[in-house]
């Protein structure tokens, strides 16, 4: 079995169009949530969210690639391009064809599907752009990471909801662990802040019309945001013998199916993810100092992974530290997994355990240390990363201080 490494990393969100931004934003817990900026928000009940301001395509791509490129496809190769860089590799000769890409999204090229709905529908219109459907799907930008650096391994697109790119992260530290390949692209991206896609989710009651407040007592509902990260996970011994900087090492990976309702969760489900994570890694519940949790600041999520956690955990529970740092970057659905491991780097790489902001009453259901509001200084060995998804889809990765 392989050691898998991340060496690389890169993302645009609302914090931040980079890493080092993001993780600024995170250490000061400053929030990325505000008026949406989108067409027709006077029709919407909901009109906040973590919206990626300052992006001008132009700047990055060519009129031709924007033609053939979705918001989320964007956001894909923006992030990538800063991950392949750091890890500082190409992809020529024998390493392109022993390299892949697995990618989470939810909802794929959402924005694209939504202006054409509308000019068929709304406008009228018996044509739409011929390249709509490669535009749209959920598999394009994951074919376009593999065109831009010649990657010819496995690539493909994974779309668990939430837990989307937890589930391709963590398909792609198994590939690497097995021998099947030696390096991946890997992450997730979503862009459904569109019309549509708001107006969908606020069919389901589950959005808050303030702000985003996890394991508050007064929390009023989850919001929505945008944007990708994107890692470059490869083998260990292949990382030390070119004298990369190694980031982070991937121990551990598990994912349950709740099989019982479509949007509630399962405790159940979500302990034995978690449980499966730490058994995956060769972990004692000890061993573990930080879970970034799924934490929406929905009722139902959050009471009910506080109860898995204090299940899987016993007494070291009240020993740990979690956050949700979906309070500053938003609820970024099929790519938020991806941005959230960011915040587990920062745990590692720098000792900073980022907050919960937004906390403003203590929940007799959410009894545990969530980092309420302010960073704290902190040396943890192992991180969790937790993503429940609807469905019943759980995906937690365990990850640990660079080797």
């Amino acid at each position: 079995m392989k050691r898998v490494v991340i060496t690389g990393a890169g993302t645009i969100n609302a914090l931040a169009q980079d890493v080092p931004g993001t993780l600024a934003a995170m250490r000061e817990g400053r929030g990325g949530i505000g008026p949406l900026d989108i067409r027709d928000v006077d029709r919407l009940n909901v009109k906040i969210g973590a919206q990626v301001k300052g992006w001008h395509p132009e700047d990055h791509f060519s009129r031709q690639q924007i033609l053939l490129y979705d918001r989320y496809t964007q956001f894909t190769l923006h992030a990538a391009r800063q991950a392949v860089a750091q890890a500082g590799l190409d992809f020529d000769g024998h390493l392109g064809y022993e390299t892949g890409v697995v990618l989470g999204t939810a909802g794929g090229g959402l924005t694209t599907q939504d202006e054409n709905y509308r000019a068929v529908y709304e406008e009228g219109k018996n044509r739409v752009h011929p390249f709509v459907v490669p535009k749209l799907m959920n598999n394009a930008a994951a074919s376009h990471l593999s065109m831009e650096f010649n990657i010819k391994g496995p690539s493909f697109t994974v779309a668990t909801a939430c837990a989307s790119s937890n589930h391709a992260m963590g398909l792609a530290f198994q590939m690497i662990r097995s021998g099947a390949c030696r390096a991946m692209l890997t992450g997730g991206a979503e862009a459904m802040l569109c019309f549509g896609g708001i107006k969908a989710w606020e069919g389901l009651r589950v959005m808050s019309t303030d702000a985003c407040r996890p394991f508050s007592l007064n929390r009023s509902g989850m919001v929505q945001g945008e944007g990708a990260a994107i890692y470059f996970f490869e083998e260990y011994e292949q990382a030390r013998r070119r004298g990369a900087e190694i980031l982070a090492e991937v121990i551990g990976f598990a994912m349950t199916s709740d099989a019982s309702d479509i949007v509630m969760p399962s405790k159940q489900g979500a302990a034995r993810a978690i449980a499966g994570a730490l058994r995956d890694a060769g972990l004692n519940p000890e061993d573990v100092g930080y879970i970034n949790a799924h934490g929406t600041g929905t009722s139902a999520n959050d009471k009910t992974e506080c109860a898995a956690i204090a299940d899987v955990f016993g007494p070291h529970a009240d020993r740990l530290m979690i956050s949700s740092t979906k309070a500053m970057h938003g609820h970024a659905i099929g790519g938020t997994g991806a941005i959230e491991m960011l915040a587990c780097l920062l745990a590692l790489r720098e000792d900073v355990i980022p907050p919960t902001i937004g906390y403003e009453e203590p929940d007799p259901e959410c009894a545990l240390d969530v980092v309420p509001n302010v960073a704290r200084q902190a040396r943890v060995p192992v991180v969790l990363s937790n993503a429940f998804a609807f469905g019943g889809m759980n995906a937690v990765l365990a990850v640990r201080r660079a080797p």
